[in-house]
């Protein structure tokens, strides 16, 4: 029994040295003291990098003055969170990735269910643990929650979070599953995935490039999935305030870029044309609701689109499936009041 008990150690161990827990950083000082010993304490065997991406607040030099175990990549530029991974992981030699971000507070036993969850079926690419809010503790949070799906019109949504309804965490998605998305807070990928699909699109800069990525590896055979034995805490806004005017033009023309070259020819030109018209609906309630500067922000949002739309036709591959789980999330949500996911037919 001790030989075999320290042969699941060995292996145990083997296992969390593929991993590697990388940190893409901007500016994010702050977040070093509040977080970062907590994902060393807790992931010890697995290597620890923080990607800096031309910081201008001293963050390599704090990095290298209070956390000497961490591995610092410095990026030339401030490439965003597609291009800032896509060129800092070149130096990551792991095959599991861990892409976390900085502002989240990772729990004892983070990584070894979604690791096995790897090892037991060599068809996933990519999982998320449980997404919960770091100020209310008991509510799922914005950025995943209990993993994402998509619907046909190409709204993200997940279980625990539909549009701006948050549930509390009852145990509810304490499950393992199959999703469409897994959220870029703390994304696990094989690196032989991530490359397979050249990385994120640097084009998104930040917003959506995940599901735009989980989206490409499912229409390549590969699995998405959500591990609730696992869960970490988010912050939220840590790169880039929520109500910031910038964070809407990101999401909204991002969202279109990734139906132009994700979703099947026969649909597309339907399902643009009734997104045009909903985000117009959105902006004009921008201005009641947020003001003039979150309307702008949907209208050069679509200017951006109309100017990129060949570009990312181009990007677009053979005979493409259009995965969704529900259909028209938008119109129960606001129409129907169903702001739970069980509730969505």
């Amino acid at each position: 029994m001790a030989l075999v008990s320290q042969k699941m150690e060995i292996h145990k161990r083997n296992r969390l040295s593929n991993l590697a827990t990388i940190i893409l950083n901007y500016n994010g000082i702050q977040w070093f003291d509040k977080f970062l010993q907590g994902v060393i304490d807790y992931t010890p065997n697995a290597s620890i990098y923080v990607i800096d991406n031309a910081s201008t607040d001293n963050s390599v030099e704090y990095l290298k003055q209070n956390f000497p175990s961490v591995k610092i990549i410095q990026n030339a530029a401030n490439f965003g969170y597609a291009g800032g991974y896509n060129e800092g992981l070149k130096s990551v030699q792991e095959e599991i990735y861990c892409l976390l971000n900085s502002d989240v507070a990772v729990t004892g036993n983070w990584t070894q269910p979604i690791l096995s969850l790897f090892e037991e079926n060599p068809q996933i690419a990519a999982v998320q643990p449980k997404i919960l809010n770091y100020i209310h503790k008991n509510k799922f949070e914005f950025a995943g929650a209990g993993g994402g799906f998509i619907d046909n019109l190409g709204y993200p949504f997940c279980r625990g979070r539909i549009f701006f309804s948050l549930e509390e965490d009852f145990g509810q998605y304490d499950d393992v599953c199959e999703i469409f998305w897994a959220t870029g807070a703390c994304l696990f990928i094989r690196k032989e995935d991530f490359w397979a699909q050249n990385g994120f699109d640097a084009d998104f800069f930040a917003h959506m490039e995940e599901i735009d990525l989980c989206w490409r590896l499912k229409n390549a055979g590969r699995k998405i999935y959500y591990c609730g034995q696992s869960e970490v805490y988010h912050v939220g806004g840590g790169t880039l305030n929520p109500y910031n005017p910038q964070k809407t033009f990101l999401n909204f023309r991002n969202n279109l870029l990734m139906l132009i070259k994700n979703l099947p020819k026969r649909q597309l030109l339907k399902v643009i044309f009734l997104r045009l018209l909903l985000d117009g609906a959105a902006g004009v309630d921008f201005v009641f609701a947020s003001g003039w500067k979150y309307c702008w922000a949907v209208v050069r949002a679509h200017f951006a689109v109309y100017r990129l739309f060949p570009k990312f036709l181009k990007k677009r591959k053979a005979g493409l499936p259009h995965y969704f789980h529900k259909k028209y999330v938008v119109f129960q949500y606001f129409l129907k009041k169903r702001t739970k996911f069980g509730e969505l037919r």
